[in-house]
């Protein structure tokens, strides 16, 4: 087993142990009433997507996500949160250098003692979910999964929902599939943004991710055959009917979101696998981009 599937599998385990974390995490990620930024770089990113419609629809404030390299000083916020598994990303550290003094920065992190640490007033750090692979999979997840139990979900569900997703048969043969569209809505659009992202990591394929309804508006002209079309969470079941009119596969179940995310990752795993390539050593990417100055 390779690090990356290793981790994968860890996922469910990793959860459960986030729960000790849940008094730190409310303490910093619900903060009734304050306006709150959160922002983070690729996967981090569509963490920050999903967190931020998770804290809003929650009822804690208004919540923005914004990619760390697009951040610009201007709009206020009481709190900025950045989600970072190594705490060196380049435009995260530029973006957090950009904040004002008086408003208080956050990080979540996966390593300790990193650069992030010295440009933020508190830190909340899972290292127990870091991870030896380039791609990621359990810290986002994890993050995630500390986010909803502090907002009030109850884990255990979603953690028999994630077991299950380990050994529950793929959605297709990866030999049929060499185009993949996840769709998601609320929450989980930043879900199908990362599950969109894995397969491109891992696996070097062609894979979309959209808002669920905005599927009808273009993206289905370029879908066919070999297209799977992987809905997550709450979509209207009429888009199932559109990707098959296109000649794809449809397909969707009824375990939590985060439980199909795992789905969705070992999918990118067996469509490396079937390609011949080595998700441990994915191709141009390394654990975190610090730029040369």
């Amino acid at each position: 087993m390779n690090d990356t599937a290793a981790e994968i599998a860890s996922q469910p385990d990793v959860w459960l142990e986030s729960l000790a974390f849940t008094d730190q995490a409310q303490h910093e990620l619900i903060a009734p009433g304050e306006r709150m930024l959160v922002l983070g770089c690729g996967t981090s990113w569509f963490v920050a997507q999903s967190l931020a419609e998770l804290r809003e629809r929650a009822g804690f404030g208004e919540t923005d996500a914004i990619c760390a390299s697009e951040f610009r000083p201007g709009r206020h916020y009481d709190r900025i949160v950045a989600v970072t598994r190594s705490g060196t990303s380049t435009e995260v550290l530029e973006a957090l250098r950009m904040v004002p003094a008086a408003t208080r920065t956050v990080a979540i992190t996966a390593v300790r003692g990193e650069p992030v640490d010295e440009l933020t007033d508190a830190q909340l750090a899972l290292d127990f979910a870091d991870e030896r692979s380039v791609v990621q999979t359990r810290f986002p997840t994890t993050v995630l999964a500390l986010a909803r139990a502090a907002y009030g979900k109850d884990l255990e569900p979603i953690v028999a929902d994630g077991r299950k997703a380990l050994d529950m048969p793929l959605p297709a043969d990866p030999a049929d599939i060499d185009h993949l569209v996840f769709l998601g809505t609320g929450w989980t659009f930043g879900l199908a943004n990362e599950a969109a992202l894995k397969v491109r990591e891992a696996a070097q394929a062609y894979s979309e991710s959209y808002p669920a309804r905005d599927f009808r508006h273009g993206p289905v002209a370029v879908c066919g055959p070999r297209s799977l079309v992987w809905s997550l969470g709450d979509t209207d079941r009429e888009l199932d009917d559109v990707a098959r009119a296109a000649g794809a596969t449809a397909y969707r179940n009824e375990l939590d979101p985060l439980a199909q995310l795992i789905l969705a990752q070992r999918f990118a795993l067996a469509l490396a696998a079937h390609r011949g390539l080595d998700p441990d050593n994915p191709r141009l990417l390394t654990r975190s981009v610090v730029l040369t100055p």
